[in-house]
C-alpha cells in the first residue's frame, strides 16, 4: 500500500484534505508530530468530513519513532520537496513507497532530506515558491498510483 507522510503539518485545513484525499485513493497516512495544531478529529473533520472513518492514520511522536517504525517495515522514503533532485513524472514509485510532504511553513529539516531515499519535485514555473502542499500531495501520489505503487481507488 501507498503511504503519505505528513511531516509535523501545520494547517489543519491541508491535513484534512489531504486525508480525504488519502481515503478516497486508499493511501495509508503517517503523521509526523509534533504538528502545529491539535491532531484529533475535531480539529480535522471540518475538511476531512466524514472521510476519516475510510483512511487508517497512524500517528509518529517524532521524526525518529517514524523512521525507527519505516525501517523494521523497509519502506522507502521519497520526500517531495521544492528542493527536489528529480521531477515527480520522472520517478519509479514501487508499492510499499511513502511519500512525504513537509510542513507548510518551512518544509522539512536537513535530517529528514539526509533520511530520504529520493527527493521529487513538483516543477513549477520559475519566480514561484510552491505549490499548496495538499496539491503536491495530489499530483505526487496520482502519478504513484498511475505507474502501479498501489491498488487503484475502485479496487480496494
Amino acid at each position: 500500500m501507498l503511504r503519505l507522510a505528513l511531516y509535523q503539518p501545520d494547517i489543519p485545513q491541508n491535513t484534512g484534505t489531504m486525508l480525504r484525499m488519502a481515503a478516497c485513493l486508499g493511501l495509508a497516512v503517517e503523521i509526523v508530530e509534533p504538528a502545529g495544531f491539535d491532531v484529533t478529529d475535531r480539529h480535522l473533520r471540518r475538511s476531512g468530513l466524514d472521510y476519516l472513518d475510510h483512511v487508517a492514520i497512524t500517528r509518529h511522536r517524532s521524526f525518529a519513532a517514524f523512521e525507527a517504525w519505516r525501517s523494521e517495515a523497509g519502506l522507502r522514503l521519497v520526500l517531495a520537496t521544492t528542493a527536489g533532485a528529480r521531477p515527480y513524472t520522472d520517478f519509479a514509485f514501487r508499492p510499499g513507497d511513502c511519500l512525504m510532504v513537509g510542513r507548510e511553513s518551512a518544509g522539512v529539516p536537513d535530517a529528514v532530506h539526509a533520511a530520504a531515499d529520493a527527493r521529487v519535485v513538483v516543477p513549477i514555473r520559475p519566480g514561484l515558491r510552491s505549490l499548496n502542499v495538499a496539491v503536491a500531495a495530489a499530483m505526487i501520489a496520482g502519478e504513484a498510483l498511475r505507474q502501479g505503487a498501489g491498488p487503484p481507488a475502485a479496487a480496494i
